[in-house]
């Protein structure tokens, strides 16, 4: 099995250690793992702000870079979402003003092969014990792309229940918005931040230590919201919850959790 590491921007600019996390924790399942220097945007930005035509080049990128792999898994269900999701319509866009179908193959290609972390693990792998050890509280967040677009349901609750030494606390309004939305929270940044505060009165209100998604981006959004009122738990990626073993217990420090 050939599976492709899709980085993302947000993980490849501001958090490499999820990255690290998701090739550690596949690779511990057996999975041999490549990264596709030549991988760029997905062109979800350009996407949602109405370019949609400067996004055709990324998808015809994302086409070539991807083709050799038979799985392409990534640690960001909302860029997994717009390839699964818009690299379609783009295809079809293109059909309709008559420029013929070379998106729309290049996308047909591209989408099976796209997996969310959390999906291939359970679906493709058959897994939900990963073999980790998290001796902390944790409360889940399940992001809205994830939710709503991909569908990915318990997968991750599954993944968090089996990992030894982890405390799942529930989160209150779960499924409600965190207020981040990508440029939502640029153009509506009032609504966004009291978005963003709600959410982090339900965590803090769980008492848990940890506070994990599956999307870096919304928890960049948590964060900074946590790091400005100085009160709320630690946020992680998902995958670098799944990544530790009872060999990474002492990362434990006075300053907090190491990444």
């Amino acid at each position: 099995m050939r599976v492709a590491l899709f980085i993302t921007c947000v993980n490849d600019a501001l958090f490499p250690g999820t990255g690290r996390a998701t090739v550690t924790l596949l690779e511990r399942l057996g999975v041999q793992v490549d990264f596709p220097a030549g991988q760029s945007c997905c062109g979800q930005i350009q996407y949602n702000t109405g370019y949609r035509h400067e996004t055709e080049p990324l998808l015809r990128r994302f086409a070539r870079v991807f083709a050799p792999y038979e799985y392409v898994v990534t640690p960001s269900g909302s860029c997994a979402a717009m390839v699964r999701e818009n690299y379609p319509r783009l295809g079809e866009r293109a059909v309709a003003e008559g420029r013929g179908g070379e998106l729309a193959e290049l996308a047909a290609e591209a989408v099976p092969k796209v997996r969310e972390l959390t999906e291939f693990l359970v679906d493709v792998l058959g897994v939900t014990d990963v073999g980790a050890y998290f001796p902390h509280s944790v409360a889940y967040h399940p992001t809205c792309h994830s939710l709503r677009v991909l569908r990915v349901g318990d997968r991750p609750l599954r993944l968090l229940r089996a990992v030894e030494g982890l405390e799942l606390r529930e989160l209150a309004g779960a499924q409600e918005c965190c207020g981040f939305g990508g440029t939502f929270a640029v153009k509506n940044a009032a609504v966004s931040s009291a978005m963003g505060a709600d959410k982090v009165a339900d965590a803090v209100a769980t008492g848990a230590e940890v506070l994990c998604a599956a999307d870096n981006s919304c928890l960049t959004h948590i964060g900074g919201t946590i790091a400005r009122t100085g009160r709320g738990p630690r946020v992680m990626h998902l995958a670098e919850i799944l990544a530790r073993t009872e060999a990474d217990a002492p990362s434990r420090t006075a300053e907090g959790f190491r990444r």
